[in-house]
């Protein structure tokens, strides 16, 4: 118990350092971007890389990459009901905000930490399918709900995935490890050092972009989607830990993934259908400390 809570704790630190750099002058705007481009391109594929390396990758893990799509579909089925009251903005929006998965940026730091190789590749696997909403569907279903225009494009979505680092290294090395293939060990080597920095760069990250300013009319809306949001997760975390028939750790990790905060794209997609970019970045910030909190509470109490 001691020895997660003291990690746990050093990742609230790395969060509030960097927030707290922030409001000092030290990082500014850029320097968040500046960060994350090393996480996304650079630490993160290399963890990837070495923790994939360390295992023999199953055959039926690759139902993973299915349950991170379809928690997605769920996700946004949820938020347009959740607004099906209000107008097709509102219905878009609480589509668009109540799905996505921060993974790579947020979940995989923690399962870095606590859960080893075997969790990295559960994550890496749901994030896959995770990653196939996060990088069009999602937005062309909230445009489409909003009577914008919005259309799926295969070409699209295939480009984004594909240029995205740490999808190519879910890809190349989901295929060595099908194919009983190995990487050289100095790139792994050179993999396992340059990954061993993504839990702090990311956790840095999150602090340095971390902010809520939020008017407090729409308090009640932010509150009603959060309830949404993780009473959702108990209730798929539950069931992806107990009938889920994968090794504890797999199902550690799926549990977690559950209650991992919003996707960082939410906001951007929405500023992209004129909806409101307050109210979705303080829910992405505020996602990510009761995230901190439930995540922090099941690695206490899991086996």
């Amino acid at each position: 118990m001691l020895d997660v809570l003291s990690k746990a704790g050093a990742f609230i630190g790395i969060i509030v350092m960097g927030y707290l750099l922030k409001r000092k002058g030290f990082f500014c705007l850029k320097d968040f971007y500046f960060v994350s481009r090393i996480v996304v391109k650079i630490t993160l594929p290399c963890a990837i890389i070495y923790n994939f390396s360390q295992i023999t990758l199953e055959k039926s893990l690759l139902a993973l990459i299915g349950i991170g799509f379809c928690c997605n579909v769920v996700m946004v089925a949820l938020g347009y009901l959740l607004s099906r009251g209000g107008s097709r903005e509102d219905k878009a929006f609480g589509a668009i905000n109540a799905s996505g998965y921060n993974i790579g940026n947020f979940t995989l730091p923690f399962v870095q930490s606590f859960l080893g190789p075997s969790g990295v590749v559960a994550c890496s696997l749901f994030d896959t399918g995770n990653a196939v909403m996060c990088t069009g569907l999602t937005y062309s279903i909230g445009a489409a709900i909003a009577g914008k225009g919005g259309k799926v494009s295969v070409k699209n979505v295939a480009r984004t995935l594909f240029s995205s680092l740490p999808f190519d290294a879910y890809l190349l090395m989901s295929v060595l490890a099908l194919l009983k293939l190995e990487l050289p060990a100095a790139a792994v080597s050179f993999a396992q050092t340059a990954g061993n920095a993504n839990p702090f760069l990311a956790l840095l990250m999150i602090g340095i972009g971390f902010e809520i300013r939020l008017e407090k009319s729409k308090l009640s809306r932010l509150v009603k989607l959060l309830i949404l949001r993780y009473s959702a997760a108990a209730v798929m975390g539950a069931a992806l830990f107990l009938l889920c028939p994968f090794d504890l750790q797999i199902r550690k990790a799926l549990l977690i993934i559950a209650f991992g905060p919003v996707s960082s794209v939410a906001t951007a997609y929405t500023g992209a259908l004129d909806g409101d970019v307050e109210l979705s970045s303080a829910m992405n910030s505020l996602s990510i400390l009761i995230s901190i909190a439930c995540i922090t509470g099941l690695l206490l109490v899991l086996p």
